[in-house]
């Protein structure tokens, strides 16, 4: 594993956590790789009974790397990284902890669509920017958003590009509870000990019930990844991505 990829265990919790802070937590292919294969180790191992996932202050993620963006548009290949992670994810059986202190965009957004419970401080910020950059959503949103909190909100967040703060998005159903960023990581590791205490066939069980089917979700998720990897070779992408460095600079 990589030091921007730090994957521990406390008991019968395993805890991913981004740590790539000088760059806001932005996902390289290689850091999806990393989480692919510890999701698949954790599933596979009886001893681990919930996973967490974590970023750090002042940044859950910021989304894709953008220089692997980049290198996507410029080669028309992505790669199966970002599709491993996400069809990983979306087929998790064992209960799924998320914990946002700050900055949550894109990717760094709808991955919380897949988790079963989300803990973020009052200064988080849930943006996905899809369509300001010629993309479109991802991760299966399309799907799950409307499902959490309708249409309406889910479009105002996924093509609209309006961002929620913390309070919005629980008013939304997108995360479950806010609490300070000083007993964050503690909500969330006593949290998951308590949902890796329970019967884990049972919460498979309760798990798969309350979820869309997985393989609707896979579905979406490679109708997406198709138009995605499409849109990332348009016009309006390349543009919109010039506009961005451009501000950067």
């Amino acid at each position: 594993m990589s030091d921007h990829i730090l994957v521990s265990t406390q008991g019968a919790v395993q805890t991913i956590r981004f740590n790539r802070p000088d760059k806001k937590n932005a996902i390289t292919r290689d850091m999806y790789a990393q989480m692919t294969a510890a999701l698949s180790v954790g599933e596979a191992d009886d001893a681990i009974r919930c996973h967490v996932i974590l970023g750090t202050p002042g940044a859950f993620s910021s989304g894709n790397d953008l220089q692997d963006f980049m290198a996507f548009a410029a080669s028309g290949d992505m790669g199966t990284e970002v599709f491993d992670f996400l069809n990983c994810m979306a087929s998790l059986k064992k209960p799924f902890v998320s914990g946002v202190d700050g900055l949550a965009i894109g990717i760094g957004t709808t991955i919380h669509m897949h988790c079963d419970l989300t803990f973020a401080t009052p200064q988080s910020v849930f943006k996905t920017p899809f369509v300001d950059l010629g993309l479109v959503p991802e991760a299966a949103s399309s799907l799950l958003a409307p499902v959490i909190m309708g249409h309406q909100r889910a479009y105002a967040l996924l093509a609209m590009g309006e961002a929620l703060k913390a309070q919005q998005a629980l008013d939304a159903g997108l995360i479950y509870k806010v609490v300070e960023a000083d007993v964050l990581e503690s909500m969330v590791a006593e949290t998951a000990e308590k949902l890796a205490a329970r019967a884990p066939q049972a919460m498979a069980h309760a798990k798969r019930l309350m979820r869309p089917d997985v393989e609707t979700v896979k579905a979406r998720i490679l109708e997406e990844g198709k138009l995605f990897a499409a849109q990332l070779k348009s016009q309006e992408a390349q543009a919109a991505f010039m506009a961005f460095m451009t501000r950067k600079k």
